[in-house]
């Protein structure tokens, strides 16, 4: 199967694990991994579309025809748009952030490649992504599959995940050290 080995668990992990499974299956892997990175930009960016994801005073009906909407004015696959139905039929469009992010892991690991979160304060640049995913490969020894989310409150720096491991480079994390260390100086 193509998800032994992998730890996924609660209703994100199933679900998730489900679509893949699906989308290997129906050989449509990167037509839904394409489809899942749309709408998860699209919630990063629209207040207005994790309100109606989340919240329970929508209608399933109303979730149902929002999102089918979306999914048909972005072009996506079929099996994409049938089964971000079936979430909002069931009233589990609350779980898709944690969907799509088992997604992107299990298809990280079918690939062969090792996923790793670089949260910044600021947007990264092309060029700074390519730096940090060549970065990486040559630490871990293999390909990255890199995920990106922005978090203001770092000030600068990078925070850097990759499986259990992490690398705190944020400007806020060196002022809470200095703040620490000046409480024990006075």
């Amino acid at each position: 199967m193509a998800t032994e080995g992998s730890e996924v668990s609660g209703l994100a992990g199933r679900y998730g694990t489900a679509l893949f499974e699906l989308a290997v299956e129906q050989k449509a892997l990167d037509p839904v991994a394409a489809d899942l990175a749309g709408i998860k930009r699209l919630l990063s960016e629209s207040a207005e579309l994790r309100r109606l994801v989340r919240s329970p005073a929508f209608t399933r009906e109303d979730q149902s025809r929002a999102m089918g909407a979306l999914l048909d004015k972005g072009g996506a696959a079929e099996l994409t748009r049938r089964f971000v139905g079936l979430l909002a039929q069931k009233r589990r469009l609350f779980v898709l952030d944690g969907v799509i992010a088992v997604f992107a892991r299990l298809n990280a690991a079918h690939r062969g490649e090792v996923a790793a979160e670089v949260v910044s304060a600021a947007p990264l640049s092309a060029e700074r992504i390519e730096s940090v995913t060549k970065t990486l490969a040559k630490v871990i020894g293999g390909r990255v599959a890199l995920e990106t989310r922005v978090d203001e409150r770092l000030i600068g720096g990078l925070v850097v995940r990759v499986g259990s491991r992490m690398v705190d480079s944020s400007v806020r994390t060196k002022l809470q050290r200095l703040q620490l260390a000046m409480k024990g100086v006075g």
